[in-house]
């Protein structure tokens, strides 16, 4: 959730290429509208020279005055000063290079040239925190963090994320690994409750937490490693604001909020840029599929409805990203009172958590037919397209399920579900429990953006011949 340095520095330097390239055309445009004496013109191998030199000089000159390690974070007024300083050095250097090279470029152009990618710069520069925070609350909702602490180092750092409410972030409360402080409250621009750090694993199940911040100090974090250990199997990320290195497996970065340092645990994919494009794939793919099937699922629907009595679509409570609970959609494919049977037919579960029934009495003919080939999912598009899930992720469970998961399993809860996983892929129906959920685990360890494009491939022949479905 917080600035990761070295992202960053990327992300900030392709976007003053992008805007220094932006500023060079319609400084061009401006100079060849002007009515002066001489005719402005700029030959194409020397537009690829001065723009080659001018994203080259942008650049350096902004890691050389360390102007992208403070964007994220800066006041206004630094962001004013640097963005200044920066467009000020690398008019300097182009004016040399041009001098050097006999280009003979206009002065009109230079100056509209540096002057718009400046104004460029610093309008990007000053929205693009709030732009961050509106993609954030957009694609993942608000981010729930609680703070271990209650002396000055926590109440600090829990005002610093009362002030990140426009990047979606949301302080629940304390936790206070002290006896006499527990159960009181603490008071900053709002009130906090304050709970013994004992009660942290019924938090994580009974309330929506997406990180744990251990601002306690240095010699109390080796007594605290069993909360460490337990936010790590359930892929709770957590993060510490002193320089000690707890011994858990998650990967661990530094990072940076504000002027604290963050030493971050995470037991899950965490890489906001990937996340996102993974998201943009989801709504890309999302739209195009349901535009592609809409009149498939029409005629689908109206089938479901003339062969058995109840609605087309089924709708479910599941359990999403971190739990957070969704209205989950499938086209019905058992009796319209099936879940009212569920408890009849519990000693034909072949599965200790999940509830699974060879040749399921309760399918209808056409629901039969519609999961051997998976046509029943094709609904959960829209709740691709929504956020509640992705196209690629650890299937959605029924909070009962959840209820029933052993302490490591509960990590497949921070992965935003997923329309197919490996387990589709590895077996379907066939796969017991205790694989399904290692290969959950397996593919949240391993995630990477080819590694959807990979089950989703595979997938497709799965899907095509039924092979798996029960």
């Amino acid at each position: 959730m917080f600035s990761r340095k070295r992202k960053a520095r990327i992300l900030f330097g392709v976007s003053d290429i992008l805007l220094a390239v932006l500023g060079f055309f319609a400084a061009y445009q401006t100079r060849s509208l002007l009515r002066l004496e001489h005719l402005f013109y700029i030959t194409d191998d020397r537009q690829a020279l001065v723009l080659g030199f001018s994203a080259f000089a942008w650049v350096g000159i902004g890691l050389w005055l360390d102007i992208y390690e403070r964007i994220d974070a800066a006041h206004p007024r630094v962001i004013l000063r640097d963005t200044a300083r920066q467009c000020a050095w690398a008019g300097l250097c182009l004016v040399v290079f041009q001098y050097f090279l006999r280009l003979d470029l206009s002065r009109f152009f230079l100056g509209f040239f540096v002057t718009y990618t400046w104004a460029l710069l610093l309008l990007f520069r000053l929205t693009v925190g709030r732009l961050a925070g509106a993609i954030r609350r957009e694609f993942a909702g608000p981010h729930y963090v609680m703070i271990v602490g209650t002396e000055d180092r926590a109440r600090r750092l829990g005002e610093a994320l009362e002030r990140s409410v426009d990047y979606g972030i949301r302080l629940h409360g304390f936790l206070s690994d002290q006896p006499r402080a527990a159960g009181g409250k603490i008071v900053l621009r709002n009130e906090y409750r304050v709970w013994p750090i004992s009660e942290l694993p019924a938090l994580l199940r009974q309330h929506i937490v997406d990180e744990v911040i251990f601002a306690v100090a240095a010699d109390r974090l080796i007594e605290l490693e069993e909360y460490f250990l337990l936010c790590d199997e359930e892929g709770v990320r957590t993060r510490v604001p002193v320089d000690f290195f707890p011994h858990v497996n998650s990967t661990v970065t530094l990072e940076r909020f504000g002027t604290t340092p963050l030493l971050t645990f995470s037991a899950v994919p965490y890489d906001e840029v990937r996340l996102w494009m993974k998201r943009v794939v989801d709504i890309l793919l999302g739209a195009a599929g349901l535009a592609v099937l809409a009149p498939f699922m029409a005629l689908i629907a109206v089938t479901i409805r003339l062969t058995s009595p109840g609605p087309a679509i089924f709708r479910q409570v599941r359990c999403g990203l971190n739990g957070r609970r969704f209205l989950f959609y499938k086209f019905r494919s058992m009796c319209q009172d099936a879940e009212a049977l569920k408890g009849t037919l519990a000693h034909l579960n072949t599965r200790r958590t999940a509830f699974k029934i060879p040749d399921d009495p309760r399918l209808t003919p056409v629901g039969r037919f519609l999961r051997k080939f998976s046509i029943d999912e094709w609904p959960q598009l829209w709740n691709v397209l929504r956020g509640d899930m992705s196209l690629v992720g650890p299937r959605p469970a029924v909070p009962d399920e959840v209820e029933q998961y052993q302490r490591w399993q509960r990590r497949r809860l921070r992965m935003r579900p997923g329309l197919t996983c490996l387990w589709a892929v590895c077996g379907r129906d066939a796969v017991d429990f205790e694989t399904w959920m290692k290969m959950d685990m397996q593919y949240i360890d391993n995630w990477s953006l080819a590694l959807d494009w990979k089950i989703l491939l595979q997938t497709i022949p799965r899907v095509l011949t039924g092979r798996g479905a029960n």
